[in-house]
Formats: structure tokens, sequence, C-alpha cells
């Protein structure tokens, strides 16, 4: 099964549904298989008095309250139907993180086949309650949360009736530094709760994807920006366009190193191993009812015969025609 690739394009579009629009080509002319949003009501999920996160005044040095950076980069509900129907118009799977009860019904409604969770609703537990009993397909992002905190927040989905959990293992930092990735943590998830795994890259490289295909992750989420010096928190940690193609190429090529898994030659090797390998060759003109003994045959290319490893299968054998020096002996010989 291939990776599923997501692009994020999350609150990027700065509060404009054309620029949302161009979000979606972006995605859909680089190979995502996925653009996901975020589907919020600031004021249900901010109070008025919570400030930026350190990463929001890093990257968006202007000076306001969270609630206010956030009623900046906010779409109506009513935008994100015309999204879905415009990747649908592409062919491009529509994807958003709600924020809260009215954002939930907004998307349950909207009939959206996937929901995902974002880290910030680990310990949120009437939330995911809540999801789990829209019957969605689910993928829940595990940044900032223990290995205890993630296997609550399972129980409590299955206990509400999710059935098909995807977990994300990510670092909540944008951009992330290499050192803070760890990776090995991915695979825990997946072996602790036995649950397909992702990753979700805030790093600015390509790397981390790739170890992370290269670890069994089955879905990859990115961040992406029409341009990182727009205005806005998360531009900085974004890729633009033909950043993010290469991105998607180096995963897709990790796919086809990775291969299936069976070990077996390939069409060209197949071709090869008669150029290269050895095979058995008459070390003398032998003649026609010769009986085959061992200072009988050298072992050299062409690998067009019978493979040395048949030599003890041929001795004694009587030989059926006249052969030259070096020729390959074949099955029809003796």
């Amino acid at each position: 099964m291939s990776v599923y690739i997501i692009a994020e394009a999350g609150v990027n579009h700065n509060g404009s549904l054309e620029l949302a629009k161009k979000l979606v080509d972006i995605a859909k002319k680089c190979g995502a298989d996925a653009v996901k949003f975020q589907t919020f009501k600031a004021e249900e999920s901010t109070g008025v008095k919570a400030d930026k996160a350190e990463y929001q005044k890093k990257n968006d040095t202007i000076e306001e309250t969270q609630l206010d950076m956030l009623k900046k980069v906010e779409l109506p509900f009513t935008d994100f139907t015309i999204l879905k129907q415009y990747c649908e118009e592409l062919g491009i799977d529509f994807i958003s993180t709600p924020d809260g009860q009215q954002s939930l019904k907004c998307l349950v409604d909207m009939n959206v086949s996937t929901i995902k969770i974002g880290s910030t609703e680990v310990t949120n537990y009437p939330f995911l309650k809540q999801i789990a009993q829209s019957r969605k397909k689910i993928i829940l992002s595990t940044g900032m949360s223990t290995l205890g905190e993630v296997e609550k927040a399972v129980d409590v989905l299955l206990e509400n009736g999710a059935q098909d959990i995807n977990l994300m293992h990510c670092t909540t930092d944008y951009p992330t530094n290499v050192e803070d990735v760890n990776l090995r943590a991915m695979v825990t998830l997946r072996n602790a709760f036995h649950l397909p795994v992702g990753y979700s890259d805030h790093t600015l490289e390509f790397e981390a994807a790739v170890a992370a295909v290269a670890m069994g992750a089955v879905i990859i989420e990115k961040h992406i920006t029409i341009d990182r010096e727009m205005k806005g928190p998360d531009h900085k940690a974004s890729m633009p366009p033909k950043e993010f193609a290469e991105y998607v190429r180096h995963i897709r090529n990790t796919e086809k190193l990775l291969g299936d898994g069976n070990k077996k030659p390939t069409a060209k090797e197949k071709v090869m191993m008669q150029q290269v390998r050895r095979s058995i060759l008459s070390s003398r003109e032998l003649e026609a009812g010769t009986i085959l003994t061992e200072d009988m045959f050298c072992l050299k290319r062409p690998g067009i015969g019978i493979g040395p490893e048949f030599l003890p299968v041929l001795l004694g054998r009587k030989l059926k025609r006249n052969v030259e020096k070096e020729e390959p002996i074949t099955w029809q010989d003796v």
C-alpha cells in the first residue's frame, strides 16, 4: 500500500477562500493524496486571555492575543463545503481538523470520511468521545503526549465506537529541530497499540519523512504554503510548492527503494545473470558417449549453461553429442 501523503494547508490561507483553493491546487499538482485544513470558531476554542504560543510569536511578530490571531485566519463553515467540493472536482481527498463541537458538527454534516484530531486534544476526553461517536475514520496526532496519555486517548476512542484509528507521531514545535524528532517513538506507538502509524513532519527538510517511511509510516503529513514570507503563524515552518513537490518525490522514491521485501532477481538481473554468472563448460573437446568426470569441466562465464551447483549431478553421466572446448554443457547434452 502506498504511503498516504497529506498536505497540511492548515490556516495558511490567512482567512481567504481564494488562497485556500490555491493551496488545494498546489497539493494536487505536487502529488499529495489529501489536503487538510483546520475548521474552527476561534471563540469556541480559545479564551480572551490566551497568549500566543512561543513559535507563533517567533513566526508572526505582531503583538496580539491568540484569539485575535485565530480570528484573522478563520474561515466561515460554508467555505469548507466549497473547499470539499473543489477537492472532489480535482480528485484529491479533503480532510480537516475540528477545534470544537461546532466545527465537528460542521464536518460530520458535510459527510467527511476522515477526522484529524490535533495533538492539543489528546487529553480532551469529552471531545474525543464525541469524535468517536461520529464513526468516522480517525487520524490522531500525538505531539506533546506521553505513551500513557496516548493509551488513554485510544481507549476513549475505542470505548465510544471508533473503529478505524491511525496514530501520528509528531513533535509540536514549528519548525522542529532534527534532534527532537525521535522517530523511534513512532515505532513504539505501533508496537504498543498495534495500529497503523504515521509521522506529522514539522522539520524543514526531507530526511525525517524518508526515514519515517523506511521505518513503516503509512501516513506522512507536511505543512504547505504559497510563500514562507507571508504573514501568519505557520508559514515559516511550511514548504512552498517547489520544495513540497520534491518532498513528495523523495517519499515516492523511498517507497520504490523499499520494494516488496521478496528476495528475488529483477528482470534486468536475470539478463545480467547470463552475462556474469558462471556455468559448466567443457575443459577440452569431448566426444559423444564420453562418461563425464570432474576433470572434463571448467567453471567460467557465460552463465547460459548448467550452473556450478549442479556439477555433482553431471558426474558419471554419458555425453550425447560432441562438445567443443569451453562450450557450455546443457541438460539436453547428457
